[in-house]
């Protein structure tokens, strides 16, 4: 159990852990308590029940993500250039590869999106809308500093994300293919900078 967390805290932890194993039905609020090292009544002094767990949970992994994915780098958000774009997303593909909380929601929206609707939309949003948009809004900066080829900054971001949200999900499913899945993602990444990537033009 990790130090220093507030109870509320633990027992979301518990609950990543075991919605992870046994999937959202498969586990009650007992059985959270006792992970989270609570006898079960007690746990109802910082949470309603699951479905308050579940949704405090994803708060927390939002946070989570965003403060370890580093959206911005020191120059602000769009990198200076084709080589810093690739290195820059392949260090936020390591974190969510390896990232413990990542990987086990991750796991949990993959066991869970065909329950709900709800977790049907968390799952694309994580998997892909979220990183689409970022890439688009990068893009749209990099085209304007002419560093990218004029183009749909849109359909560029579904192009480059695409690809890396499969292979990812390969990984998860066969982890031994890690270093595979690696290579696969940056021969895309410098696949794309070939084809898109354009010199900055002289000021």
């Amino acid at each position: 159990m990790m130090k220093g967390i507030s109870t509320k805290e633990r027992i979301l932890y518990a609950a990543l852990d075991l919605f992870s194993e046994k999937g959202y039905d498969g586990v009650g609020v007992d059985l959270i308590a006792e992970n989270a090292g609570l006898k079960g009544p007690s746990l109802y002094r910082h949470y309603k029940g699951k479905e308050d767990i579940f949704n405090s949970l994803i708060d927390l992994v939002e946070s989570h993500y965003a403060a370890g994915i580093d959206l911005k780098n020191e120059c602000g958000k769009s990198p200076a250039g084709m080589d810093e774009l690739i290195e820059n997303a392949m260090g936020r593909i390591q974190f969510t590869m390896h990232d413990d909380v990542i990987r086990k929601t991750r796991r949990i929206l993959a066991m869970e999106q065909f329950r709900s609707e709800r977790m049907a939309g968390l799952t694309t949003r994580y998997h892909l809308e979220n990183l689409q948009e970022m890439y688009a809004d990068i893009f749209a900066e990099m085209m304007d500093k002419e560093l990218l080829k004029q183009d749909d900054p849109e359909y560029l971001a579904l192009e480059f994300v695409a690809p890396v949200s499969l292979l990812i999900h390969m990984y998860d499913r066969q982890p031994e293919r890690e270093a595979e899945v690696l290579e696969k993602i940056r021969n895309h990444f410098e696949h794309f900078a070939k084809v898109y990537g354009k010199e900055k033009s002289a000021c």
